[in-house]
């Protein structure tokens, strides 16, 4: 559709902490620094590994814990190295057929709900099931890329 996609994603590893109790960018922000870190090195193997996008944080309704999560690299993805920072942990995600909606600019937690409302709807309007209970934010971008910024929203679908 012209406002939004349907994608398949396999089953796939990612890197992630839970924020508890902390508006959305500030959960954005510790979990960033947290999966930085164990991508820098703060692992069992001592090893870096590069950093791949998205960037993912998980939104539930009424929930103020924000789980953020970095994909592991294709090469890591049968045995990643283990974090050790106890905050850090490996899931496993399982395949998913995932309503994505893309948008430009800077995304504030306020633009991310913002479009997670208008894909919500649009999946309605169209009859399509999904989780409307959580949805993802996934950005691409580094904090100093201005122009051509490319984020989502995320919507599972039943």
């Amino acid at each position: 559709a012209k406002d939004y996609e349907l994608r398949q994603y396999e089953t796939a590893k990612w890197a992630s902490t839970v924020i508890r109790g902390e508006t959305q960018k500030e959960a954005m922000r510790q979990g960033f620094w947290k999966l930085f870190r164990y991508i820098q090195g703060k692992n069992e193997k001592e090893m870096k590994i590069d950093m791949t996008v998205p960037v993912t944080c998980l939104i539930k309704s009424g929930c103020t814990d924000f789980k953020i999560s970095f994909f592991v690299p294709f090469e890591h993805q049968d045995s990643p190295p283990q974090p050790t920072d106890s905050d850090v942990f490996i899931e496993e995600r399982k395949a998913a057929a995932i309503f994505v909606r893309s948008f430009g600019g800077f995304a504030s937690p306020e633009k991310y709900a913002e479009e997670a409302e208008v894909l919500a709807r649009i999946l309605r309007n169209r009859g399509q099931p999904f989780h409307e209970d959580f949805f993802y934010t996934a950005g691409y971008d580094s904090p100093f890329k201005l122009f051509n910024r490319h984020n989502e929203v995320w919507y599972f679908k039943k």
